[in-house]
């Protein structure tokens, strides 16, 4: 029987907003999809950020089809040889959590939201982005050992995790040292006051939010004002659940 992968399951098939590199329009493209043409200009548009599960998955091939794996094969070879730092951190994440597609996205979600809110309160990209992708990167180890996913515990187990994945990539020491410090204090607020780990508080919690505190608003009003650091982080909490 042929392995089904959870990334082409329809109960797990996502969206993502890619920018067209000719007119700027903001173009949809599904997570089971290589590339959409731009409904605007008609220039294709190439989902090329998100790590193409044949760089990853033994069943591939088998799972998506020969029609699909090849064409994503060709596509992947002609790329240059030179990939963009978020997508090697994107991969490695990816192969440490699979087959846990839960975590995977999660990650990826954290990942899109830190960029948001980036786009408005700044910040460090070397740093924020990898934060983002490893900031959870201790709970398996943790689920391994005390069988716990408590914050804490991740808190301990995740740097050396992430160091390891980031060294592997020659990611500068400065980097890695403040990547883990991000890591080691998410989910214990005071710990730090950069604008790094705010924005990854908050983009955390973008994601979290209504798993913590459910669908009731004056709560998750509350929750908003009392939780997230950032004015762009509770600005995007606002226009997300309220």
């Amino acid at each position: 029987m042929v392995k089904k992968c959870p990334g082409v399951d329809s109960r797990f098939i996502r969206v993502e907003i890619h920018r067209c590199p000719q007119c700027g329009y903001q173009v949809e493209i599904f997570s089971d999809e290589l590339r959409r043409r731009c409904p605007r200009c008609k220039t294709e548009v190439f989902r090329d950020k998100t790590p193409s599960c044949i760089e990853w998955c033994a069943y591939a091939r088998q799972c998506i089809g020969e029609e699909k794996w090849q064409e994503l094969k060709q596509y992947l070879e002609k790329k240059p040889e030179k990939v963009d730092f978020r997508e090697k951190i994107l991969g490695e994440m990816t192969r440490y959590f699979t087959p846990d597609i839960k975590r995977i996205q999660h990650a990826e979600k954290v990942l899109y939201f830190a960029e948001k809110i980036m786009e408005s309160e700044g910040g460090d990209r070397n740093v924020v982005i990898p934060a983002a992708i490893l900031h959870d990167i201790g709970i398996k180890e943790c689920e391994r050992k005390y069988n716990s996913t408590n914050g804490q515990l991740q808190e301990k187990e995740g740097p050396p995790i992430a160091r390891r994945i980031l060294e592997s990539l020659g990611i500068k020491e400065e980097v890695i040292e403040e990547v883990c410090q991000i890591i080691a204090s998410h989910h214990s607020p005071g710990e730090l006051d950069t604008l790094n780990f705010k924005i990854i508080w908050d983009a955390d919690w973008l994601v979290n939010l209504r798993e913590e505190f459910g669908g009731d608003r004056k709560k998750l009003e509350k929750a908003i004002d009392r939780i997230f650091l950032t004015p762009t982080g509770k600005k995007l909490a606002r226009d997300i659940y309220l």
